[in-house]
C-alpha cells in the first residue's frame, strides 16, 4: 500500500530542486515508462491504478485512480507512472556532432530538440546551466522516449567550448546560408535562446556564423529553435 511519504516524494519531484535533491525525475505513459526501462536508468519505482498493467509491469505497485491522480502532473493520468534515477552524464568523446544550447528555456522546445537529436542520431547534447531542465515532466513528455538514448549534460558553456578542438558553428540570423554551407564531418552547433539567441558571451567561440534563409513574408522574425534544429540537423546528416 502506497504511503503518505512516497505520495509526497513523487509529488515533490515536479520541482526541479527536489529532482536534484533526490536524484529523481517521473514518467507517465506507457511507452515513456517502456523506453526507459529498456535503457540504461535505473527504476525507482513503478506505479499503476490498473492491475491488468501489472501483467507487463510485474514490479509495478497497484494504487487507485485518485492517489494516482495525485501523483500525476498530467490533466488526464495514463495510469502508470514511473520514478527513476537521474543517470550520471557519460564520458562521450567529440567524433560526432554534438549540439549545445544555450539558456533554451521553452519546455516544448526542449523536449523536441532531445527528440530530434535521437532521430538524427546526435547521441550528445550540452546544455547550459540555465537551459531548462531535461527531467521537467514537460519536457519528458515532449521527448516521447528519446531521453533515454540521448546524453543529456549541463555544464559552464564557456569552459567546454573552449576545450573543443572541432569547428564550431552556431545558429544566426545573418549567418551564411546553411544550404551553401560546407559543414564538417564533425562538429558543435550551437542554438541560442528563444528570444536572444547565442549569448554574446558564447558568441565568442563561434567559429562560423549559420543561417537557414528565408523565403516567405519578411514580416517573419524568425524560426522556432526547435525547427530551427531540426532543419540544421538535416542539413548536417544531409552532408
Amino acid at each position: 500500500m502506497v504511503t503518505k511519504n512516497q505520495i509526497k516524494l513523487v509529488v515533490s519531484l515536479k520541482q526541479k530542486k527536489y529532482r536534484s535533491q533526490h536524484g529523481l525525475f517521473v514518467v507517465e505513459g506507457e511507452k515513456l515508462v517502456n523506453e526507459l526501462l529498456n535503457s540504461g536508468f535505473k527504476t525507482y519505482q513503478i506505479f499503476v491504478d490498473d492491475t491488468g498493467l501489472v501483467q507487463k509491469f510485474e514490479q509495478a505497485e497497484v494504487v487507485p485512480a485518485k492517489t494516482l491522480k495525485q501523483m500525476s502532473s498530467l490533466t488526464h493520468p495514463s495510469g502508470i507512472l514511473g520514478v527513476f534515477r537521474v543517470k550520471d552524464s557519460e564520458a562521450l568523446d567529440l567524433d560526432d556532432w554534438v549540439v549545445v544550447l544555450d539558456a533554451v528555456r521553452d519546455p516544448g522546445n526542449m523536449g523536441t530538440i532531445i527528440r530530434l537529436c535521437d532521430w538524427f542520431g546526435i547521441k550528445r547534447l550540452v546544455c547550459s546551466t540555465d537551459t531548462v531542465d531535461c527531467y521537467n515532466p514537460k519536457v519528458l513528455q515532449a521527448t516521447m522516449g528519446s531521453i533515454a538514448r540521448v546524453n543529456v549534460e549541463y555544464t559552464d558553456l564557456i569552459t567546454f567550448l573552449d576545450k573543443t578542438d572541432i569547428p564550431i558553428y552556431g545558429a544566426y540570423m545573418d549567418g551564411e546560408s546553411v544550404y551553401g554551407s560546407n559543414l564538417a564531418k564533425k562538429g558543435v552547433l550551437v542554438m541560442g535562446n528563444e528570444a536572444n539567441g547565442v549569448s554574446a558571451e558564447v558568441g565568442k567561440f563561434i567559429t562560423k556564423k549559420i543561417s537557414i534563409p528565408q523565403f516567405g513574408a519578411t514580416t517573419t522574425e524568425s524560426l522556432n529553435v526547435a525547427t530551427a534544429t531540426g532543419i540544421l540537423l538535416n542539413e548536417i546528416r544531409r552532408g
